[in-house]
């Protein structure tokens, strides 16, 4: 076999180590929060319509907001959360965003 013949310049396998800015989007975390208005079935149902859970996922965090007085129900860009948030909200449960890591 014959090798191709690179000058010293052209050597692929001696990659040039170049800067690299690669932005990560920053997760962020949707917050639901307890509150002694809203019940069980309605936290539920809105997880289950708005956050796409299914229903043993919707239980287990209601369960676990109302324990630990909120819970990060869903994670990811702040683009997608954002409408979320707010239809969460409209039904008049406390949900807020945060970076996640905050």
């Amino acid at each position: 076999m014959i090798w191709p013949f690179y000058d010293d310049a052209s050597r692929p396998w001696e990659e040039e180590e170049t800067a690299v800015d690669t932005e990560l989007t920053s997760s962020h975390s949707l917050i639901v929060w307890n509150d002694e208005v809203n019940t069980f079935e309605w936290v539920i149902e809105t997880l289950i319509s708005i956050c796409h859970h299914t229903t043993e996922q919707a239980e287990q965090c209601a369960l676990l907001i109302h324990t630990q007085g909120k819970y990060a129900v869903k994670n990811g860009d702040y683009e997608t959360l954002k409408p979320m948030c707010d239809a969460i909200t409209d039904r008049g449960i406390g949900a807020t965003i945060e970076e996640a890591g905050a």
